[in-house]
């Protein structure tokens, strides 16, 4: 599994959410990392899981390590 860092803004229908938002994942693609992430913010701000959310900044594959600390 590799280890996933989003770092951009959350859009919900058009409307912008939060304008940066940084979190981590692991998972074993790409897709699943974006699920996962859409899921922890959903789960943060205390959204329906129904509740349509799109990241449309930077999702990274980052090495084992390289955030220790930073998040």
């Amino acid at each position: 599994m590799n280890q996933y860092i989003y770092e951009g803004p959350v859009m919900s229908f058009g409307k912008c959410l939060a304008d940066k938002w940084i979190s981590s994942t692991f998972a074993s693609s790409k897709k699943k990392a974006e699920n996962n992430l859409k899921y922890q913010y959903r789960k943060e701000n205390n959204l329906a899981m129904t509740h349509k959310i799109s990241l449309p900044g930077v999702l990274n594959i980052c090495a084992r390590g390289e955030l220790d600390g930073k998040l």
